[in-house]
């Protein structure tokens, strides 16, 4: 009774590891930013994991290069006392692009042109807009 007791054991570890490996354990993400605004191809969802997985208007997942992997993890990890304080910047005039990002650590919301903007968010942008047309291959 025992070895049966054992090797149903080792049935079930071995079933559960063929369906972890299968997708039953996903990353975790860095962060998810939407963006929006007045241009015809503003509205974007970008959705970035931190194995490098990227998710772009909900559609399959792309794959990240290693350098644009370490520069997210770096907005990440620069992210975090504006999020964790939920900063919110108000768009100054002429503003074309909002930006709405969260992360484990809280939100921020700001635009194109708030005023006041620590240089991270700068790095968002232009990380949102290279992987769009680069890895999303999506019109800008």
């Amino acid at each position: 009774m025992r070895r049966l007791f054992s090797l149903g054991l080792l049935v079930a570890l071995a079933a559960a590891s063929v369906l972890a490996g299968c997708g039953g354990v996903k990353a975790a993400d860095l962060f998810i930013v939407y963006r929006g605004g007045s241009t015809p191809h503003a509205r974007l969802t970008l959705l970035v994991n931190e194995e490098g997985g990227v998710h772009c208007n909900g559609g399959p997942t792309l794959k990240l290069s290693d350098p644009a992997l370490v520069q997210a993890r770096a907005i990440q990890e620069e992210l975090h006392d504006a999020a964790a304080s939920h900063l919110s910047l108000a768009p100054g005039p002429g503003s074309v692009l909002s930006y709405y990002v969260r992360d484990e650590s809280g939100t921020v919301s700001f635009s194109d042109n708030s005023a006041k903007q620590p240089k991270v968010l700068r790095q968002l942008q232009l990380f949102v807009l290279q992987t769009a047309q680069q890895v999303c291959h999506l019109p800008q």
